[in-house]
């Protein structure tokens, strides 16, 4: 017995809608149209519901192992099915890391016993992620190493980073990288601009993120390798990347929702639900990144879900860890506060948590056609209510949107044909 979806709602690439059935037999989708027979299938009714694509998160902090007071890969991937994410890459700044082949062994044993959701696994470029060592590139992508990242710290040698992209490109991975010169950071906690002068606060520059993009990406040229760029914050990262792109070179780029709604003139006050790294820049910066996600220069949408305890964040702005989570909130915040108000198109917003993140890393997921894994999302574009943290199903509560209202909720989630989150409102 299939099961079908009656009378959902899909995007025809040219931002239009119809109306379109899908039948799902085992993890597969089996036939998409108008007014499919449901004799013998069990019928789920959508109706007037967006139906799209599983998400795909390239860029969640799991936590576990190490961190598992501040999520684990159960409740992670239970707030990714939350948010209608049906595929999320794991960050390795773990403890321990996965930077050899048999911690990566361990984290995919526990991803088969506890996850929700299809997770890739990230292994670091260097060993404990301390810039010194290479680890075993072949040895780990033999293991299912997804990509090779030490997200969280910049590396900081350019010698290092280049024979990383060397072997990167040998064994055909890509190189994602955190950028962030640590001579500049001067221990900062915010961006350095008004918010930080005003509170007496050390600031994080601009030039501190471009000025790694900008060496990495001529790495890369060297290398003939695939570098992809985490997080952008700033309108000279941006110009960096442009001109990398035009020059041929093998970039590409994700941007947060929170770096697209927020700038650090919003910041009311010292609240370290607002500190991430990087921070929040100023609004000439959100409005660069707009823009360039809208002209494909910032290629897709990633949250950079990075919980934490209460008690970390409530350590003040100078002391409090550098995150906030995001999974279950990214699709509604982004639907309401940019596609409602004209700035993005809903495919634009859909295109870059489906489509654009798998055509990015090669992945056969991301698209909505007979034969595809039957990955979905089902999506109230209708539906408001108010982000409160407290019915989170992540054990990470730190955001900066709380009480903000939002339409766009996801009301059902399926990973290859089964279903992960399934909100009351939707009945068999």
């Amino acid at each position: 017995m299939g099961i079908l979806l009656k009378g959902g709602k899909v995007l025809t690439g040219t931002n239009g809608l119809k109306v379109q059935d899908i039948l799902i037999e085992d993890t597969k989708i089996a036939d998409l149209g108008e007014s499919l027979p449901e004799e013998g299938h069990k019928v789920i009714d959508v109706s007037g519901n967006l139906v799209t694509p599983g998400l795909i998160d390239l860029h969640v902090h799991l936590r576990e192992p190490g961190g598992e007071h501040k999520e684990t890969i159960e409740t992670g991937t239970k707030a990714a099915a939350r948010g209608g994410f049906t595929t999320v890459a794991a960050m390795p700044n773990t403890k321990p890391v996965p930077d050899n082949a048999a911690q990566l062994q361990w984290v995919n044993e526990k991803i088969k016993e506890t996850a929700s959701v299809r997770i890739l696994p990230y292994a670091s470029i260097t060993t404990r992620q301390a810039g010194k060592e290479l680890t075993d590139f072949e040895a780990l992508k033999n293991k299912g190493a997804f990509a090779f990242t030490d997200d969280g710290v910049g590396v900081q040698s350019a010698d290092m980073m280049l024979q990383a992209m060397r072997l990167a490109k040998q064994s055909d991975a890509v190189i994602v990288a955190h950028c962030e010169e640590n001579t500049l950071i001067h221990k900062g906690s915010v961006h350095k601009g008004d918010f930080a002068e005003k509170h007496g606060l050390n600031g994080i520059p601009s030039v501190c993120e471009a000025v790694q993009i900008a060496r990495d990406v001529l790495l890369a040229e060297a290398a003939g390798a695939r570098y992809h760029v985490c997080h952008v914050s700033t309108k000279e990262s941006v110009r960096v990347i442009k001109d990398a792109k035009a020059a041929g070179i093998k970039v590409t780029a994700e941007v947060t929702p929170h770096h697209l709604l927020l700038c650090d003139e919003d910041i009311p006050g010292l609240d370290t639900n607002y500190k991430m790294n990087p921070p929040l820049r100023g609004n000439e910066d959100r409005k660069a990144l707009i823009e360039a996600y809208k002209s494909g220069v910032i290629d897709f949408l990633a949250t950079d879900h990075a919980p934490h305890s209460k008690d970390e964040k409530d350590q003040g702005m100078e002391l409090a860890p550098f995150g906030i989570v995001g999974l279950e909130t990214a699709f509604p915040l982004l639907y309401t506060n940019l596609v409602q108000k004209g700035v993005l198109t809903l495919q634009e917003l859909v295109d870059g948590f489906t489509r654009k993140p798998a055509d990015s890393f090669n992945l056969p997921y991301g698209r909505l056609e007979i034969g595809a894994e039957a990955d979905l999302t089902v999506i109230d574009l209708n539906h408001e209510e108010k982000i409160d943290p407290e019915n989170f199903v992540s054990k990470g509560k730190n955001t900066p949107f709380a009480g903000w209202s939002c339409k766009g909720w996801p009301v059902l989630t399926i990973v290859e044909g089964s279903f992960k989150y399934e909100k009351e409102s939707v009945n068999a």
